[in-house]
């Protein structure tokens, strides 16, 4: 067996036991004895075989989301740098926000926590030259910026991951709300934003914009380089979580949750199982 193809036969292996920790419910062991701790190339390669298995089962593809953008989150998680991953329409939930809906359900998840986040709406594509990625060219893209919960979830046991585990696991996403309430960035500044976030009235995380990345606009920035270098840019109409503005908190099923981020209306759900 060839080198390339032990490092295929890898990747295929670390789909195959995250795929099935989704299917099962059960959580299960690391995937960097499989991909090794620092290739990068492997974990994004697992990410994408994840993404496209669901995309096969009838997923679409609906925008990106940044992991790890805070120093509160990258502690949490033990990593020093950010990540990105896919989402998918099957993880929107938004509708769980509406006055007088249904809790959200968490059966498809297995070891949830939620933070608080801005979200970005692109109006325009961001398919750039690298050095045309500037903070005034992302900033001119955005359509809306909107408040988001993010519902992170790890198909690693006990969230025991290192760095190319959470990029392969889809930088452990789960499920996301955002609310309809979208500003344009002339009547909001995403880095002066602060975020409050209760769990059945008391408050559990709390941060602002510059957490993140220094500039909700730079973690954007920092994502399209991303794309553009993988070959797969940010397009009009994607939906971009920008990162947590705060710590990411457990819940569980019955809690009511509220995101309060300034120049927003706050977001407010509730989780069955």
């Amino acid at each position: 067996m060839t080198s390339q193809d032990s490092i295929a036969a890898s990747i295929t292996a670390a789909v195959a036991r995250l795929s099935q920790a989704q299917a099962t419910r059960v959580p299960c062991a690391p995937v960097r004895d499989l991909i090794g701790t620092d290739d990068l190339d492997a974990a994004y390669a697992v990410q994408r075989g994840l993404v496209q298995g669901r995309i096969a089962a009838g997923a679409r593809v609906v925008g990106r989301k940044i992991g790890a953008t805070s120093e509160a989150v990258q502690t949490q998680l033990g990593v020093d740098q950010p990540d990105f991953g896919y989402l998918l329409d099957d993880m929107d939930v938004s509708a769980g926000a509406v006055e007088g809906a249904d809790p959200i359900s968490m059966r498809t998840l297995l070891q949830p926590r939620v933070e608080g986040e801005v979200a970005f709406v692109l109006g325009t594509d961001l398919d750039l030259p690298e050095e045309a990625i500037t903070i005034d060219a992302v900033r001119a893209a955005v359509d809306v910026a909107l408040p988001a919960l993010e519902i992170v979830d790890s198909r690693i046991d006990k969230w025991a991951i290192g760095f190319t585990d959470t990029v392969a696991d889809n930088a452990s996403s789960g499920l996301f709300v955002v609310g309809t309430d979208g500003r344009r960035l002339d009547r909001l500044e995403p880095r002066d934003v602060t975020m409050s976030l209760t769990i059945n009235g008391e408050e559990r995380s709390a941060g602002n914009g510059a957490a993140c990345l220094g500039d909700p606009l730079e973690a954007l920035r920092w994502l399209a380089v991303q794309a553009a270098r993988f070959g797969d840019p940010l397009r009009a109409g994607h939906l971009i979580l920008s990162g947590a503005l705060g710590p990411f908190v457990p819940f569980a099923p019955g809690d009511r949750v509220v995101a309060t981020i300034s120049g927003f209306a706050p977001l407010s759900v509730t989780f069955t199982e």
